[in-house]
């Protein structure tokens, strides 16, 4: 149902407003699934004035990604101080809240799909697994290109991250924030199994371990580990 509101903006006002109702829309329903009749009436407007600010429906989803390309990106930041493993926890959280906030949106831009399919959107996706793994590797105190290992390690953690909110996605069986603590902990896993074939990534993951707290995530998972070997 429209807002019956029609009001006279500027060209940019009215761009961003059309991207905010697009991306609403587009967080509860696969884009597919939004038609450019339902995004007119949800902002107030005509159909063919749509069509005066974006040539078409792709467009406007690309726009709409864009801004939660950035909204995704900006999550990954935290201030570099204290434990990784409360660092990584607060990150998931943010990350997670995301998920929740735009789930059907975000299941069919990685999915991908007859709307999804763009160079651009691509790029997107891409922009965003990038500030991913730019973040992490921050968060570990490296500077300049990462080792091998570590490029791999973090590569496959950001992509585990991506699979595992689109399975808990489809029905949330397990509950949000234990799984948030075993995403954490998947990383300390791949970067230990991989330390153990690489002195420098050893290096560098005993100096954080030593910060971690006796109740940290990275703790904890040691301390299974343990208690399984001993069992």
């Amino acid at each position: 149902m429209g807002t019956g509101v029609r009001r006279r903006m500027g060209v940019e006002e009215r761009r961003q407003q059309l991207i905010g109702v697009a991306l609403e829309l587009f967080s509860k329903h696969s884009p597919d699934e939004v038609s450019i009749d339902e995004i007119a009436s949800r902002a107030g407007i005509s159909r063919p004035l749509v069509y005066h600010y974006f040539p078409g429906k792709l467009s406007l989803y690309e726009a709409a990604l864009r801004r939660a390309a950035d909204d995704l990106s900006s999550r990954f930041a935290e201030p570099h101080e204290g434990p990784l493993g409360a660092r990584l926890r607060r990150v998931m959280a943010r990350f997670f809240d995301f998920v929740e906030e735009h789930g059907p949106g975000f299941a069919a831009l990685m999915r991908g799909g007859p709307a999804v399919g763009s160079s651009t959107t691509n790029a997107l996706v891409d922009s965003v697994r990038q500030a991913a793994y730019e973040q992490m590797l921050a968060h570990m105190g490296v500077v300049g290109p990462a080792p091998a290992r570590l490029e791999l390690v973090v590569r496959s953690w950001i992509s585990l991250v991506e699979s595992t909110a689109l399975i808990w996605l489809d029905g949330r069986r397990i509950p949000r924030e234990e799984l948030e603590t075993k995403l954490v902990q998947d990383f300390a896993a791949l970067a230990a199994v991989s330390a153990a074939r690489d002195e420098e990534l050893a290096t560098l993951l005993r100096g954080l371990v030593k910060q971690e707290p006796g109740d940290g995530p990275f703790t904890d998972l040691a301390a299974r580990m343990i208690a399984l070997a001993q069992e």
